[in-house]
C-alpha cells in the first residue's frame, strides 16, 4: 500500500508546480487552469452536492454542538429563505445535471449544528459542497441631537439599522484554517484515490502528510472556481451586484473534505434585496444561476481528469 501512496506522491509533486496557491487576504479573481491535473483519477465524475441550507430553528433537544440563528429582516428570517432555495436547487441540479444527486444537511426548520452539517458532507462522499445563506449588517451607531442645554446642543449615541449593504457575496474557507481542512482530507475517504482514506495511515507520515496538502490546495483552488463562476453569473447573466469573492474561518468549509463555497445570497436587513430573496421570481433566478455555474464547473473538472 506505501508503494502505491507514494507513486500518487510522485504524480501530486508534479502537479504541484501547477497549482495556484497565493490568493489575496480578502478578495479572488478568477484563475486559469491547468489543462493537466494530477491529482483527479481518469474516472472522474461529479456525482454528489452537498446542499447546505444555512441556520435554522434549534430544537430543544438539540444535541451539543454550534448553532446559530441567523440574520432577519423586516418581514422573514435567514432560515426560511436559505432552506426554500436549497429544496428548490436540489430539484433543479436532480432534474438538470444526469447522474449528479444533492444531498440536503437539512430539510426542516430545525437547525442542524456546524458539526453535523460537515459530517453529512463527508459521509455522503460529497465532490462538491454549497452552503446557501443571506447576508445582514450589524446595527451602526451615530450621534443624534437630542436636545439643547445651556444654549449648547446635546447629543448621544444611539444604534441604527444598517440597511445599505446589497448583492450577493461567496465566501471561501479562510487560510489560517487549513490545519483542519487538512485533518478533514485524512480522516474521510477521497472519492477519486481509495488508497488516501485514513485506514492504517500514519496521519504523521511525511508521505501522507505531502499528499494530503496536495489535495488541500487542490480543492481550495476548486473552490475559488465554483465561487468564481457563480459569482460570475449573478452578474453577467441576473444583472445583480456582488461583492466578489473573500475568505473566512468558517467551519463547515474547512471541515468538509471537498471544494466548499458559501453564498451570501444578498443581504436581508436590505428591503429591495428582501423582496427579492422572498419571491418566487428571485429564489428561482438565484437556483438557475447557480446549477448553471456548476454546469460549467462541472464540464471543467471532468475534461481535466481525460
Amino acid at each position: 500500500m506505501k508503494n502505491k501512496i507514494l507513486n500518487r506522491l510522485k504524480r501530486a509533486i508534479c502537479g504541484v508546480g501547477a497549482i495556484i496557491v497565493c490568493f489575496s487576504l480578502f478578495s479572488f479573481t478568477s484563475v486559469d487552469h491547468p489543462k493537466n491535473d494530477t491529482l483527479v483519477n481518469n474516472s472522474f465524475k461529479l456525482r454528489t452536492i452537498i446542499i447546505d441550507a444555512g441556520h435554522g430553528v434549534k430544537p430543544d433537544n438539540a444535541p451539543p454542538g454550534h448553532y446559530s440563528r441567523g440574520a432577519s429582516g423586516s418581514f422573514s428570517s435567514e432560515r426560511n429563505v436559505t432552506l426554500a432555495i436549497a429544496l428548490k436547487l436540489q430539484k433543479a441540479i436532480e432534474k438538470d445535471l444526469d447522474g449528479v444527486n444533492a444531498v440536503l444537511t437539512r430539510t426542516t426548520e430545525d437547525d442542524v449544528s456546524f458539526e453535523r452539517r460537515a459530517q453529512i458532507a463527508n459521509e455522503n462522499k460529497g465532490n462538491l459542497f454549497i452552503s446557501i445563506h443571506c447576508n445582514s449588517l450589524a446595527d451602526k451607531v451615530v450621534r443624534q441631537r437630542v436636545g439643547t442645554r445651556r444654549g449648547r446642543a446635546v447629543y448621544k449615541s444611539v444604534r441604527v439599522p444598517d440597511r445599505s449593504g446589497k448583492g450577493a457575496l461567496m465566501l471561501v474557507y479562510g487560510l489560517h484554517r487549513s490545519r483542519e481542512e487538512q485533518n478533514a482530507i485524512k480522516n474521510n475517504k477521497i472519492e477519486d484515490d481509495s488508497d488516501l482514506n485514513g485506514d492504517g495511515l500514519d496521519p504523521n507520515d511525511p508521505v501522507v502528510i505531502i499528499l494530503t496538502d496536495a489535495y488541500m490546495r487542490k480543492f481550495r483552488k476548486q473552490s475559488v472556481k465554483i465561487a468564481n463562476l457563480i459569482s460570475t453569473e449573478f452578474v453577467d447573466t441576473d444583472g445583480r451586484r456582488s461583492e466578489g469573492l473573500r475568505e473566512q474561518g468558517i467551519y463547515v468549509l474547512c471541515h468538509a473534505a471537498m471544494p466548499s463555497v458559501l453564498v451570501e445570497t444578498g443581504y436581508i436587513n436590505n428591503p429591495d434585496d428582501e423582496e427579492y430573496l422572498n419571491s418566487e421570481a428571485g429564489q428561482n433566478e438565484i437556483v438557475n444561476s447557480i446549477v448553471r455555474a456548476i454546469k460549467t464547473y462541472k464540464t471543467d473538472v471532468e475534461q481535466l481528469a481525460q
